[in-house]
């Protein structure tokens, strides 16, 4: 069987699992490149009979799976990518199966990026490179409201930290009860009174019909023109136009993105010349540990499923295509 490995960004994936636990049935190729013209993608992958996933960096649609007669299994970082079409890939037989991720990595990330927001660390990190001494004036976060918008497993960490920093936390979505978010040390508010009092608004909810846009010119007008956004979901949960109209205007002090409408962010983007926004690459999984887990795992699945026992199967082949 012939694996791919794709968008390997670090070089990393081939050291991070034993991947010749699999030989000589198995060889595997990592591709550190992002390709996203599907026909590049299409002759490239041609004899592939696996590809490893590393979340959503390469969508897998029905088009590209259709053009891939090789291919015999699919293995996602996660157990859930929506950018993968399940249905197209069980109706041509193919088996899809996912991986345990941990769920720390992203809080983590989030309130790294936080506190340099409010403290103005890559501002002063880089103005003391260029010889100044303390340009700015930070704020502190004891005693100021934090917003999660979509308390679930990451948060609810979010909440918990918020509330060891000195917060008040308060929280809102479509399905939040006021018992769930006591349970998290938070105060259940209406979307409307958590984007307006909030100091730090967070965005913690899985991406779909009803979380799509679901933050947008209306919620930023709520916020105060002191405080902050974060996002570190999924980029369209927030309308882009309406964000960078939003910082340009100077209607909120800042933002912090980890993830975007199109990724790889392309050169040139507009969110990159904003001076009130701190960006980073969708780091929020990216972790050694993580990693370890995910490749570590896929070789799991490859495994399995050459010996006829596929585990962690998102969907059912054998009940769909007999």
């Amino acid at each position: 069987m012939q694996v791919a490995i794709l968008d390997d960004y670090q070089h990393s994936a081939l050291a991070l699992a034993d991947w010749k636990s699999l030989e000589p049935e198995v060889r595997v190729e990592a591709f550190p490149d992002h390709v996203a013209d599907p026909d590049v993608l299409a002759r490239r992958l041609h004899t592939f009979e696996c590809v490893v996933l590393m979340r959503e960096r390469t969508p897998f649609a029905k088009p590209l799976i259709e053009r891939l007669p090789n291919l015999r299994l699919i293995v996602t970082a996660g157990m859930k990518n929506a950018s993968i079409d399940v249905a197209a890939a069980t109706a041509r037989g193919i088996q899809v199966c996912g991986t345990e991720t941990l769920g720390t990595p992203t809080a983590e990330l989030a309130w790294g990026m936080i506190v340099c927001l409010v403290r103005k660390i890559p501002q002063e990190f880089a103005a003391l490179k260029r010889g100044h001494w303390q340009s700015t004036l930070g704020i502190g976060l004891h005693g100021k409201t934090l917003g999660v918008v979509g308390l679930g497993r990451l948060g609810s960490q979010m909440a918990r930290i918020g509330a060891a920093f000195g917060m008040k936390v308060v929280a809102w979505s479509q399905n939040l009860t006021a018992a769930r978010a006591q349970e998290c040390g938070a105060h259940l508010v209406s979307k409307d009174e958590l984007f307006a009092t909030a100091d730090i608004v967070t965005i913690h909810l899985v991406l779909g019909d009803r979380s799509r846009g679901l933050i947008g010119a209306a919620e930023f007008n709520r916020m105060k023109a002191s405080a902050y956004l974060v996002n570190t979901s999924r980029g369209p949960i927030v309308q882009e136009a309406a964000l960078i109209e939003a910082l340009s205007a100077r209607r909120i002090a800042g933002a912090a993105l980890d993830v975007y409408d199109r990724e790889p962010l392309p050169a040139g983007h507009p969110l990159l010349g904003l001076d009130n926004l701190l960006v980073t690459p969708h780091l929020g999984y990216v972790t050694a540990e993580n990693y370890r887990l995910i490749y570590g795992q896929a070789v799991e699945d490859i495994r399995a499923f050459l010996g006829g026992r596929p585990v962690r199967a998102i969907n059912n082949v054998a009940a769909r295509v007999a």
